[in-house]
């Protein structure tokens, strides 16, 4: 079996028109409406890649004092078994599989220390992945565990990634990549003591850090760390957009 592979990734936001002005601003996306019934999802695009949706936040999860945020979706191919193997290693499922009419399947889970990710499958083929580094796609997906070892057990039996390189960060502990495929596409450590909760952060690439700041800050968002570079020799900003979604933006040069 092949490994799960992050698919898409999704915005949950209290202002879709906001936001939707924003991350076509700062990192280059085209939005256009998905088609679905009452225009109540976005797709971001780069080129002819379709990226990321977007979406409003629905009213119980507002009710219940969700903040706006992203989430990534793992790609499997059965999503009621998947939910079942969710359940057996120590995760909950936090919404039951559903359909997307012509689109597929997905579910909504936390890890057993609670960082939300998603299950997705679907009969369609992947569409074709862009070269590495492409500005606009998806370059990295991050973990911040409740504990490192225990959270690479459970996606890597989940999920069947593989350890990459693994990086000692002295006083933050050990920074874990993970592949699933030829090259490694994420990674995860113990969180920091001032990071609230167990969470997932996405970096989208863009051409320069610098140029990608400069864009944050003229559409409304917050820095919240960098610029910094990273072993490899790309360089990171995390930051918040105008709603308070967390999200990162890496790239070759600063």
């Amino acid at each position: 079996m092949s490994p799960s592979k992050f698919v898409w990734h999704e915005l949950m936001t209290t202002d879709t028109k906001a936001a939707e002005a924003f991350y076509t601003k700062v990192v280059g996306w085209q939005a256009a409406d998905s088609g679905m019934p009452g225009g109540v999802y976005t797709i971001f695009s780069t080129g002819s890649t379709r990226v990321a949706g977007l979406m409003g936040m629905p009213p119980d999860a507002q009710a219940q004092g969700a903040p706006p945020s992203w989430i990534g979706y793992i790609g499997v191919d059965k999503i009621h078994t998947y939910v079942e193997k969710v359940k057996a290693a120590g995760g909950t499922i936090i919404r039951d599989p559903e359909d997307i009419p012509g689109v597929g399947r997905f579910a909504v889970a936390k890890d057993p220390h609670g960082a939300v990710f998603a299950l997705f499958s679907t009969d369609y083929p992947p569409q074709p992945s862009p070269a590495p580094g492409t500005p606009g796609v998806v370059g990295w997906n991050e973990l911040y565990a409740g504990d490192l070892n225990s959270a690479w057990a459970f996606y890597s039996e989940l999920f069947g990634w593989t350890k990459a390189d693994a990086m000692d960060m002295g006083p933050h502990g050990i920074y874990q990549l993970f592949s699933t495929g030829e090259m490694p596409d994420g990674g995860m450590m113990t969180k920091m003591p001032q990071t609230p909760v167990p969470c997932w952060l996405y970096y989208f690439n863009v051409e320069t850090v610098d140029a990608a700041v400069d864009r944050i800050n003229q559409a409304g968002g917050k820095i919240v760390n960098g610029p910094m570079e990273v072993p490899g020799g790309s360089w990171i900003v995390q930051a918040l957009d105008p709603q308070g979604a967390m999200f990162a933006v890496v790239a070759p040069k600063r």
